[in-house]
């Protein structure tokens, strides 16, 4: 079969077109489901997410106006299908919140040059899930610590806090201690 173009199959999802959902399905989640793991930490959980995701992503699709990229804003869908399972899970309580924030430099060892990419994504994982939430909304999605206190309904010291303890929790696990 011929390659679509990504236009052209957003234009016949939009119709509700099968074979061109099926086609997005096939092109996005493979990138998406990661995503979903980073937050979640459970492969079976994820998938599911996996699959809401699809379809608020089919059921918004008249809302992506084409200003930036397909895959990004088709991220942001992923990325708060699975902040609203953990809102739902409860399982974005933060620990204590402090008044100031440690002040942890995160000065990566060369220890973390060394170990790949699929083990750093495993330690993500296994992030306590406070941790693990911020951590990918700063670090790898790119949002500032105001915009993670609005979405988690935190306060900015809390998200640094998180992720102080996130970088520090890592940083042990990489040197093999486990005092965090």
């Amino acid at each position: 079969m011929k390659e679509i173009s990504e236009q052209k199959l957003i234009r016949l999802c939009k119709k509700g077109d099968r074979i061109a959902q099926k086609a997005v399905y096939d092109r996005l989640a493979p990138k998406m489901l990661p995503v979903c793991i980073r937050y979640v930490g459970d492969r079976t959980v994820a998938e599911d997410l996996l699959q809401d995701g699809f379809v608020t992503l089919f059921s918004k699709l008249d809302s992506f106006k084409g200003d930036g990229s397909f895959e990004g804003w088709a991220r942001k869908i992923f990325v708060n299908t699975a902040l609203m399972y953990l809102r739902k899970k409860d399982a974005l309580k933060m620990s204590d919140e402090l008044d100031s924030a440690r002040n942890v430099v995160s000065v990566y060892s060369s220890q973390v040059q060394d170990i790949g990419y699929k083990e750093l994504m495993k330690l993500i994982t296994s992030l306590p899930t406070g941790f693990r939430t911020v951590f990918n909304l700063y670090v790898l999605e790119g949002y500032s610590h105001k915009e993670i206190a609005e979405m988690l309904d935190i306060t900015e010291v809390t998200s640094r806090t998180q992720l102080s303890r996130a970088r520090t929790w890592l940083q042990n696990k990489i040197k093999g201690t486990d005092n965090v």
